[in-house]
């Protein structure tokens, strides 16, 4: 289930992150690491850093934002969360390599419980394609699976929410593409109801995924006329 203990939006997060190193702020960055983690950690490999490395200077520079309280004077009017994300990043390498290489995970004052994260890491990054996408091209490719991810996520949810797990998952390929070898009519079988009944619950359910993905698109910019296009960086990050 989601977290709801805080704000909604990512701007939001990054506030109560900033505000110093209390408890609510440790979690804020904490919420904030598992999403964006691996994004950024693709980056920081495809910059030429090796696993283990990657691995501490990815958790360094969270680590760092609320030790520091780096995010505390951030503005938000910089637009783009991804896009403030990735140049504080670029930042971060540039000026605190050295001193980020050799902190090792747990080695500062703040302790990120990220270890489940960090473990699948590198077995995610060794699916990436080898090709000639720069690291600017790697981390938003998979900035655009993260929100995906967290679209699919709350939609899953609010269909176990509603009883409807064993047809959420019968019926998701039809969001995903993949549904080109599924008989309307089988389908409709296997889920006891009519070719009808079926297909007006998949347009419900692709109507809802593009409402969730609206949502979590606008979590993520600062002026609601910035949603469409940010959709369609999403749509071309993807492909």
């Amino acid at each position: 289930m989601r977290n709801d203990r805080f704000p909604s939006t990512q701007w939001s997060l990054v506030l109560i992150a900033g505000e110093g190193a209390g408890e609510a702020s440790r979690e804020a960055l904490e919420t904030l690491c598992r999403v964006y983690w691996y994004p950024l950690y693709a980056f920081v490999r495809r910059e030429g850093y090796g696993p283990e490395e990657a691995q501490d200077l990815t958790q360094a520079f969270f680590t760092r934002l609320l030790e520091k309280k780096y995010l505390r004077d951030c503005d938000r009017d910089r637009g783009r969360f991804r896009s403030f994300l990735l140049a504080a990043l670029k930042h971060f390498l540039s000026n605190e390599r050295d001193r980020a290489h050799a902190q090792k995970r747990g080695g500062g004052a703040y302790v990120l419980s990220l270890d489940s994260v960090i473990q699948t890491g590198e077995s995610r990054y060794s699916l990436e394609p080898r090709s000639d996408l720069t690291p600017e091209k790697i981390f938003e490719r998979q900035w655009a699976a993260t929100v995906l991810d967290q679209v699919f996520s709350r939609l899953q949810d609010e269909m176990e929410e509603s009883g409807k797990t064993s047809q959420f998952q019968r019926i998701k390929p039809f969001l995903t593409g993949a549904e080109e070898h599924i008989p309307y009519r089988d389908l409709a079988g296997e889920l006891n109801t009519t070719e009808g009944a079926l297909k007006v619950a998949i347009h419900r359910l692709r109507r809802r995924f593009r409402e969730i993905l609206r949502d979590e698109i606008s979590r993520t910019v600062v002026h609601p006329d910035e949603v469409q296009d940010e959709i369609r960086y999403l749509v071309a990050a993807m492909m």
